[in-house]
């Protein structure tokens, strides 16, 4: 027999089957390597370059709280590799093993942006009071949307179950798009005041934010995979209705 072709569905031959739809699961998957490739990079070419001023990551930050007049928050080290954060619940900011101590270009830029977080806060920032709200549907839905869209489809292609589903993995990208503004909006409070203290002189910050940058990217890395995986969803379903 000869080769098939279905527009819009897909390509097979006799016991095969390629759908298409897989290649948007594909491009979301190579942009997240390509971003988590980009920002470990970034972060290891300038984890060697240190600052003139010697300012560690944990010194810089209560630097930036300070100048923000932002006194309650501690700056605590904790265990790991890159999963610094700011925990708006009790006030503090966990820099990781590479950036606490360290006094390099990359380990500055970091702790700078999680002051960003910090500040957004202490600002009552939009973006983050939104995004800090999606959280628990978020969650949910990251957990639950699919296993219901599932459940729909052996239960008769169940219209009801499946709109669920999709209502749910919609908070999910709905979330990763509002945590675009906040994660860069960290990084430019952050850099403007490490460029406005003289923390950083000259190139190093030239090279805090293309480190910032890449970090960012992940972020557009994960939304765009999340729009993908969304839009293959509802290719699917609307193919059933077909």
């Amino acid at each position: 027999m000869l080769a098939y072709i279905r527009f819009g569905y897909g390509y097979g031959y006799p016991g095969f089957y390629l759908d298409w739809t897989y290649l948007l699961i594909i491009a979301g998957v190579v942009l997240s390597l390509w971003a988590s490739a980009g920002v470990k990079s970034a972060f290891r070419r300038f984890s060697s370059v240190p600052t003139i001023r010697g300012f560690s990551g944990a010194q810089a930050a209560q630097e930036i709280l300070h100048r923000s007049g932002i006194y309650d928050v501690r700056v605590i080290h904790i265990r790991g590799n890159l999963n610094d954060h700011y925990d708006p619940r009790n006030k503090t900011l966990a820099l990781s093993d590479p950036v606490y101590h360290s006094t390099s270009v990359a380990a500055v830029s970091v702790a700078a942006h999680e002051c960003g977080h910090a500040i957004q806060h202490a600002q009552n920032y939009l973006p983050l009071k939104i995004r800090g709200s999606l959280v628990p549907v978020a969650n949910f839905g990251s957990a639950i949307s699919w296993p219901i869209i599932i459940v729909g489809i052996f239960m008769g292609f169940n219209r009801t179950l499946i709109t669920i589903g999709i209502v749910l993995f919609f908070a999910v990208v709905l979330f990763h798009l509002v945590t675009l503004p906040v994660e860069f909006n960290a990084s430019a409070r952050g850099l403007r005041i490490l460029s406005g203290s003289g923390m950083l002189m000259g190139d190093e910050n030239i090279g805090a934010r293309k480190v910032l940058r890449a970090a960012a990217l992940t972020y557009v890395a994960s939304a765009a995979g999340m729009i993908l995986q969304f839009l293959r969803l509802l290719i699917l379903t609307r193919r059933r209705d077909d």
